[in-house]
Parts: structure tokens; sequence; C-alpha cells
């Protein structure tokens, strides 16, 4: 079973912005849910914390271009995003053309960046790599599906000792569309099935683990039930994944 932590709705009594509003707690509890056939993980957000590195990344390149944004927006909007659609956002939204030859620059110019940061370490969030470790030893399929490039990703599990406990890994690389997107997840599940085709039968005996509203739609439009983590939005924000957690430390699979 998944020891997660369950949505539930109460009503505090306490005035908040001028009003009495319902407020989303989050209750730790034992939940019945079966072992799933397989887990498909996202990347930045839920197994490393590189949003702010990405982040930064895309700032070196927009500042000069005097079309930055601040890191509110970026988590408003941006996160979620593949390079591609964030880079095609960013202009359209100060209402400039960016065309294709333009935009593959921009993403080699900040996939080069983001290589440098990640060579003074990344942080791996509480918890993950252990869980990711024993759920391989048990031989639970386990796969990736992220919206980062494949050249992201791959110095990053090499770094945290966990390269080989992901097949399929679902890249930017991969896809036409990001998330919310359901493509990249129905590429995944259907590698994975290919894969394991005596252990995998449909996508709602299967688990996502994401951190984005994006991320969680484009999960549940590929009939996959979701786990979510609140390292880069609140729980009230993550409102359509089946079940909310503050931290993988809390969760238990067995």
């Amino acid at each position: 079973m998944i020891r997660a932590i369950r949505k539930e709705t109460f009503f505090d009594g306490r005035s908040v912005a001028n009003g009495k509003i319902p407020v989303w707690w989050l209750v730790m509890q034992i939940l019945p849910v079966s072992r799933p056939e397989a887990v498909i993980f996202d990347f930045d957000g839920v197994i490393v914390d590189t949003e702010p590195l990405h982040y930064r990344s895309f700032q070196e390149v927009l500042e000069p271009l005097g079309i930055g944004f601040p890191w509110p927006e970026y988590v408003k909007t941006y996160m979620g995003f593949d390079d591609r659609d964030a880079f095609l956002e960013a202009f359209r939204a100060r209402g400039k053309e960016l065309d294709e030859q333009g935009l593959q620059a921009l993403v080699a110019s900040k996939s080069k960046i983001f290589q440098d940061v990640i060579r003074q370490g990344v942080t791996d969030y509480p918890g993950v790599v252990g869980m990711l470790t024993s759920l391989h030893a048990s031989g639970l399929p386990l796969a990736i599906c992220s919206g980062a490039l494949r050249s992201d990703i791959t110095p990053i599990l090499a770094q945290l000792g966990i390269a080989n406990c992901f097949r399929p890994i679902i890249t930017a690389d991969d896809v036409r569309k990001s998330k919310p997107d359901p493509e990249c997840y129905s590429l995944a599940f259907h590698r994975l099935l290919h894969a394991h085709p005596s252990r995998i039968s449909s996508p709602e005996k299967c688990l996502a683990i994401e951190d984005t509203p994006a991320g969680i739609r484009a999960a549940k439009l590929a009939g996959l039930n979701v786990l979510a983590v609140t390292n880069s939005y609140s729980g009230a924000e993550l409102t359509e994944a089946d079940y909310v957690t503050d931290s993988m430390e809390n969760i238990r699979i067995s």
C-alpha cells in the first residue's frame, strides 16, 4: 500500500483576506492503495531541487535580450514547460517573434549554462534516492517522464548513483508537446508496457509522482493515478492529484 497524505477540505473559521475561506489541510494517514504496477517519476521538483537552477539558466539567456522575468512569474507560468515552450511563451508574452532557428539557439545556450551550473552539484529531495533504490531492488518498474532535456537529466542521475533505476526515461527530446499535454506520460506508459508486458496492464494501475499542476494534468489525462508532492506548489494548487504529501519521506510503497 501507499502511505501518503490524503486531501481533505476543512473550514477553519478564520478570517483570511477580508473573509472566511475554505483551507486545504493535509491529513496524514495510511491509505488502502494497492502496490502500483509501475511508478513514473517527474524529475525536476520531485527527485532533485533543480527548478531554481533552471530559472537561473533561463534568466542568463533572457535578461540580455530584455525579456527576463521574476521567480514568481516562473513558478506561475513557466514551471512544467519544456525549454522550447518556455522560450516561446516568454517571447509571446512580450510581443516578440521567435523563429525556429532562434529558438534552437536559445535552447542550446540555456542547456550549456545549465550544464555548467549542475557541475557544482545538485540537491536531491529527502527520501527520494532511498525510495528509488529500494523500489528498483524490489523489481518494481520505474520510469522518468520529464520536460527537461535528456542532457540535463543524465548527468544528475549519474551524480546521484541512480542512473540504472529507470527504464524508460522520457524527456523533451522524445515528444512534440510539453505538459500538460499527456503525450509524455502516454509514451512512458507504452514503453513500460512494451518492456514489461506480463506485469503491466493499464495506466490506471500505475502511479505518477508530480509536483506541478501541469504535470498532474498530463498524467491524469494519460489515465494514471497521481501522487503530488508540495515541493513547488501548495497542496491547494495540486488538488487534481489523487494523493498529496509534503515530503517523499512520508511515502511507503509496499
